[in-house]
């Protein structure tokens, strides 16, 4: 899995073949600034964009590549052992609203270098299927955290925040809530040359500015009743900007940003989530100590965890719901759902490139 984030990649190696899923391994490799920077110019227009995409997807490939290798090297396993890769690939554009969504990462490739069957393009039937495309993990969600008497709702804090309601006795149900940490990175690698703040700890030492909450918190996104999914294609520096004075304190800015991911997931539970007690919370912005204590006041009535205590590698979390959902594609089961993504029925995802 790499992310909206544009940190890395996640690579986790997970053994299905047991009553309980098994998480063998995990190795993580990051992005460097060139990279990263590649990718974030792919989600504009600019010039030679298609020629830019398939060069850059042609490495991420390289990547993935050297990720399961530098896995496989921490077990006893060969590529033989392994029965699929799914691959989520680098999304650049997310545009269900216009019928596509785009991941790059030339699966092809991916599978002559490791010579292992790749599962990619998780999302395309779904949206041909009329729905989002997003969010999908809710699914595995579903399969692995629901508990058959406690209302759960799983929060993944990933660049986009998304959460997934477990009500017992309830079809699963779930959402994209908006912005989780790409605001918050940006503005930090902008103005601190840093890829994140680390626990919260710079925007601790600021304060939330009210109006630009409020300038913020219009974006008719939020109002938007699910099923609803989003990316950097709406959520990105320069939206951003429109909402900026010019003079603000910079520390003030991050903690309105994360104010901002806290409000919008806490109005999201209370208005879509009614009756639950428990929450878990998944993706980088789970290790946000300040996120978290903002979530804890917002929401005084919940239990707030990681689903490190159900059993679940909260970092690696959306990985393992990749190879599930791989597995679930070579086994000709659907694994996307209606309800969450707005699709008009269920369907097996994903392109098979055999080994």
């Amino acid at each position: 899995m790499s992310g909206t984030s544009l940190d890395g990649i996640d690579a986790v190696l997970v053994d299905f073949g047991q009553a309980k899923m098994q998480q063998l391994a995990q190795h993580y490799l990051p992005f460097d600034d060139i990279l990263k920077n590649n990718l974030l110019a792919l989600h504009l227009p600019s010039h030679n964009e298609l020629h830019q995409s398939q060069i850059i997807g042609n490495q991420l490939a390289k990547l993935y590549a050297r990720a399961i290798q530098q896995l496989l090297s921490t077990t006893n396993l060969t590529s033989a052992d392994i029965q699929a890769i799914g691959c989520h690939g680098q999304t650049i554009r997310h545009n269900p609203e216009h019928g596509y969504t785009l991941q790059i990462g030339n699966a092809a490739l991916l599978a002559e270098l490791t010579n292992i069957t790749v599962i990619n393009d998780f999302r395309s039937r779904d949206i041909a299927a009329g729905g989002q495309g997003a969010p999908l993990v809710p699914a595995f969600h579903d399969k692995v955290l629901r508990d058959p008497n406690t209302h759960r709702v799983i929060v993944n804090i990933g660049g986009i925040s998304n959460l997934t309601n477990l009500a017992p006795n309830m079809d699963t149900s779930g959402f994209d809530c908006g912005p989780g940490n790409l605001l918050m990175d940006a503005w930090c690698m902008q103005h601190l040359a840093q890829p994140y703040d680390k626990n919260g700890e710079w925007a601790a030492t600021g304060k939330v500015i009210p109006e630009l909450l409020k300038q913020m918190l219009a974006e008719p996104f939020f109002t938007l009743p699910p099923p609803k999914s989003s990316g950097r294609d709406l959520f990105n520096s320069a939206w951003l900007n429109t909402k900026l004075q010019g003079n603000e304190a910079l520390a003030d800015v991050q903690m309105t940003l994360l104010e901002l991911t806290s409000v919008t997931i806490a109005q999201a539970i209370q208005q879509y989530c009614v009756g639950a007690k428990e929450i878990y919370l998944c993706g980088g912005g789970a290790r946000n100590q300040t996120l978290r204590n903002r979530l804890i006041a917002l929401l005084p009535n919940f239990s707030i965890q990681t689903t490190n205590v159900l059993g679940v590698d909260s970092d690696y979390l959306e990985a393992i719901a990749f190879a599930w959902l791989a597995q679930q594609t070579l086994n000709g089961q659907p694994s996307n759902l209606p309800q969450v993504t707005g699709a008009k029925h269920a369907c097996v995802l994903g392109a098979v490139h055999h080994a």
